[in-house]
């Protein structure tokens, strides 16, 4: 069963990047937002049913690290327009401390300031802006200062175990994770 379409428009009122309840999660199988590793899919439908706040969008979440496209409007991010709102700051020796060493360069220094990001790609000032000022969960941060997204990442895949029918697992790409690098 097919909900309505929502009143509410992608891209303005909800983030472009968020998921909807007629979107269910799919099977497991190569992707295009990964070079066509195995990853988790999900259905292809924005704007129907309602919307799952704070539940990014598989293939969406994806598409918008690696092509740097805003995750509220869903356009392309400039290099002098780039934003993060709930970014950290941490240390590459820190992130190699939390497991994700393997996915650091070895070039960068334990001491290396890097900023972050998680799940959630940089987005346009305005659309941070206006974010900030809609959203109940960003509102409520203690953090509300925007942070100019670096030059330079390192994108981190974030894994799951996919279950084979037949016994056994294989790895798949759930999210991914961006992490700037300071100069």
């Amino acid at each position: 069963m097919t909900s309505a379409t929502s009143r509410l428009k992608v891209g303005v009122d909800v983030p472009w990047v968020t998921s909807w309840s007629d979107e269910p999660l799919g099977p497991i199988g190569p992707c295009a937002s990964v070079d066509g590793q195995l990853a988790a899919s999900q259905a292809e439908k924005p704007g129907q049913g309602r919307p799952l706040y704070s539940q990014n969008h598989l293939f969406r979440q994806r598409r918008t690290v690696r092509e740097m496209l805003c995750p509220m409007c869903g356009k392309p991010t400039s290099e002098g327009d780039r934003w993060c709102q709930t970014a950290t700051w941490t240390t590459a020796g820190d992130l190699r401390a939390r497991g994700f060493g393997p996915a650091l360069p070895a070039t960068l220094a334990d001491d290396r300031s890097l900023l972050n990001c998680g799940a959630i790609a940089p987005l346009h000032h305005a659309c941070a802006s206006a974010a900030l000022t809609r959203c109940p969960h960003l509102g409520g941060m203690a953090d509300k200062t925007l942070k100019r997204f670096p030059r330079a990442w390192v994108i981190i895949p974030l894994w799951i175990e996919a279950k084979r029918p037949t016994g056994g697992s294989l790895p798949a790409v759930s999210f991914l994770q961006l992490v700037g690098v300071e100069p």
